[in-house]
């Protein structure tokens, strides 16, 4: 049969083709796009990319809570009364024509003066002009073209966020002072004398200090302060060494200029500066279209719709109170625990559990926080305030407060405390030698150490090497949320994975059928009854199953919570649980099956399986040497056999496991000494990924989904996760030779200082040499470390 393509979203016209100009539609959503697309003469849309479109929703009263000011202010970026400003999440942005639309939103509707698209953070801004046009307008604009933003309870809790741009900014000042202040040393390293000896070396040593000034007071100031708050805690780490340089290079170099003894060391000052704060850029690689501290909030929506005498008024979630009547629309979230109080229920509890199938519910069940309704409309009664429900008491836990990084002491600062001990000490014994044998060069000598030994290719070594690192797993698909991520995933000793969603992939799923063989007569009705059903489970053996001829059936019946039933000609089948095809003598099964009867007589059952994620068992193969697997999951036993064949003998498998089962398992293994990377997929995973030293989410699609974690990781790329750990304990490896290259040129360095044979000239080549070829050591590891992954 051939099928035709919808000639706005691309999807195939299965059931019915709508044809508008001799062009195909898949429904009457997409015609009405194209409609309105055609009108405004923006039909190019159409020409940039093939069927670049998304099939509008219903979103009938969705919106309503946006004509509340309140509300409105806080989703607003600007507001001076006559014009509004509003930056809009759209997840459908993915090519060059909807840019191109979501940009000329003008000619949709002249109160849109201007709309701008960032197509990496797949945001779109857009200024209107408030006296013509609402916010609620412009939202019911985007979604009629297919473009339904994405407005969550976090946007409102929140407001918009300040981006701190504070490091570029030092960035910035040391780099021009660096810059500035190497020119001016220029005639001082020569050695030039005669007219500019006589007039201008002292106005360039003075011009070298106010550079200087902005240098140590502004760009230096983290490092002052992460010093002081060290010694306040008395620890030793890496920026109390380099302080103290900062402070000695400075307080010299001004001594030198203001006694006229010398030019100072204003250009290794800077020069100082300057590479620690680009260390520090480098490092702090940044993902802005993911998120890596999500929680409820992120999804819940910022108002539903409550029922109070009869009429219907958009609430706020916050402003909920127990007893309020709510209705739930088509694929809106349940925001509170609640009574189900009329209307057919099919609830989505994946966001909370990671289980796909839906759950049917009848009116009086329980319906908790964070369901998704998925057919038609429901009321119910809330029992609980958001704040109260079982999903928001997830997040109570202390465990999302706390900081991973605050236990965890780096390699660097492990290094650094012997290294400040060692630099003072050899300052000391140096300035006791010179006190003995030649007095004016002590001062001289002890500064000299402290300049000469400041750990500055030390502190780069990290940045640089985790930085580039973190920039080649973003291209592999492996996303950190920051670099001290890759040190913690280097010192793990324990993997624990979640089943559903996580070593299984959602996207399929194979079923094994046992019972009588089916007749072809009997396959073709099969296929055909499964067809006019939209139950999870009916669409996912329709896929299963081999194409078969379509025909038209005489009776087709859907009985809720139960199975359908359906008649072509003689032939009648039942399909649903066992009980509904009248199938009695069943034990009790712990894999989903789905029980088939014709004309009245049982035939067999397909039982559906997990479909694993491809390369399982080669991964936990390569993993099981090195690291203590255990497999925790909120399922029951039905894939207990299944995975005893898939996975090496010593796997630990623990079923039905609550979310707050994951977390205390994780925590018991951690006072014993575990270092846990826990690997996960969905929301009911937070509380475990955020207990586990390194918490990694699978995703799909790294766009849509993540739980609050410590990196995300594409599912496609699931089976290299051994690589990434291979190659951060690689990183380890190589900042480690990077402080033995530092230590070379601190011999050099220390020589000339102890020596009293420093000059600024001196300083000013090995400073910087020592820096750049730090930096291009560690480059080129990692990069051949990256060339390594797949």
């Amino acid at each position: 049969m051939d099928t035709k393509v919808c000639y706005h979203c691309g999807d195939n016209c299965t059931d019915t083709t709508i044809l508008l100009e001799e062009k195909p539609f898949c429904c009457n959503g997409c015609k009405t796009v194209y409609e309105i697309l055609s009108e405004s003469d923006l039909t190019c849309y159409y020409d940039l990319q093939a069927s670049p479109g998304a099939i509008p929703k219903e979103i009938e009263g969705k919106y309503d809570f946006l004509s509340q000011e309140k509300i409105v202010e806080k989703l607003v970026d600007f507001d001076d009364g006559k014009t509004q400003i509003a930056t809009f999440y759209i997840p459908h942005i993915h090519c060059s024509s909807c840019i191109w639309i979501l940009e000329n939103l003008n000619k949709l509707n002249p109160a849109v003066s201007l709309s701008q698209v960032n197509f990496g953070k797949k945001t779109v801004r857009v200024s209107y002009d408030t006296s013509h046009f609402s916010l609620k307008q412009l939202v019911l604009l985007l979604s009629s073209v297919g473009y339904e933003p994405y407005i969550s309870l976090e946007d409102y809790k929140t407001g918009k966020q300040n981006v701190n741009r504070s490091l570029i900014y030092k960035l910035g000042v040391a780099g021009f002072a660096f810059g500035n202040v190497m020119f001016l040393s220029f005639p001082e390293y020569f050695e030039v004398d005669g007219f500019w000896l006589d007039q201008y070396k002292h106005i360039f040593r003075w011009i070298m200090f106010s550079f200087s000034l902005p240098v140590v007071f502004y760009a230096a100031q983290d490092y002052f302060v992460s010093a002081y708050k060290a010694i306040k805690t008395k620890i030793l780490n890496i920026d109390i060494p380099i302080a103290l340089g900062i402070v000695v290079l400075f307080l010299r170099s001004t001594i030198e200029i203001i006694l006229n003894t010398g030019s100072g060391f204003f250009d290794s000052l800077t020069g100082l500066v300057f590479f620690l704060l680009l260390g520090k850029f480098f490092q702090q690689k940044t993902y802005s279209f993911l998120s890596f501290e999500r929680d409820y909030k992120s999804y819940f929506p910022i108002a539903v719709t409550k029922v109070f005498n009869k009429t219907e008024v958009p609430v706020q979630v916050y402003d909920i109170k127990k007893g309020d009547r709510l209705l739930i629309r088509n694929q809106e979230l349940i925001p509170v625990d609640g009574i189900l109080i009329n209307g057919k229920a099919k609830i989505d509890y994946s966001f909370v559990t990671g289980e796909s199938e839906t759950v049917t519910k009848q009116s009086g069940d329980k319906l908790f926080a964070g369901g998704k309704q998925t057919s038609g409309v429901i009321e119910m009664e809330a029992l609980k305030s958001v704040e109260q429900s079982y999903l928001t008491q997830l997040w109570s836990n202390d465990v999302f407060s706390k900081n991973k990084e605050d236990g965890f002491t780096t390699l660097t600062n492990a290094i650094s405390k012997n290294f400040t001990i060692a630099v003072l000490s050899i300052a000391f014994i140096a300035t006791t030698f010179w006190l003995y044998y030649d007095a004016s060069k002590a001062m001289n000598v002890f500064t000299a150490v402290l300049i000469i030994a400041c750990p500055c290719a030390i502190a780069l070594s990290a940045p640089f090497t985790f930085g580039n690192l973190l920039r080649i797993f973003g291209k592999k698909k492996f996303y950190l949320k920051n670099a001290s991520v890759i040190e913690q995933l280097a010192h793990i000793n324990t993997i624990i994975f979640d089943k559903t969603g996580t070593i299984t992939s959602n996207k399929k799923s194979d079923a094994k059928y046992e019972g009588e063989p089916l007749s072809n007569a009997e396959e073709v009705l099969l296929k055909n009854t499964l067809r006019g059903s939209n139950h999870p489970l009916s669409r996912g053996l329709y896929d299963i199953l081999e194409e078969n001829n379509i025909i038209s059936l005489d009776h087709f019946e859907e009985h809720l919570g139960k199975g359908i039933e359906a008649s072509h000609n003689t032939q009648n089948i039942k399909i649903g649980s066992a009980k509904f095809v009248g199938h009695q003598n069943e034990t009790e099964v712990l894999n989903t099956s789905v029980y088939v009867s014709t004309n009245n007589t049982y035939k067999g059952k397909f039982t559906f399986y997990n479909s694993y994620r491809k390369g399982l068992s080669k991964l936990f193969n390569s993993l099981k040497k090195q690291y203590e697997l255990v497999i925790l999951s909120g399922d029951n036993e039905g894939e207990f056999e299944n995975l005893k064949k898939l996975l090496p003998a010593k796997t630990k498998l623990l079923f039905n496991q609550k979310p707050d089962d994951k977390l205390e398992y994780i925590k018991y293994h951690q006072t014993e000494g575990a270092k846990v990377l826990m690997v996960g997929d969905g929301l009911n995973d937070a509380g475990a990924l955020a207990q586990s030293n390194v918490g990694v989410a699978i995703s799909e699609n790294v766009n849509v989904f993540s739980p609050a974690c410590d990196a995300i990781l594409d599912a496609t790329k699931f089976n290299q996760l051994n690589h990434y750990i291979k190659a951060s304990k690689k990183a380890i490896n190589i900042i480690k030779w990077s402080f033995v290259l530092s230590f070379f040129y601190n011999v050099i360095g220390l020589y000339f200082a102890v020596t009293g044979q420093l000059a600024p000239v001196i300083a000013a080549i090995l400073m910087p040499l020592s820096s750049i070829s730090i930096v291009l050591f560690t480059t080129i590891s990692t990069n051949w470390i990256g060339r390594q992954l797949k």
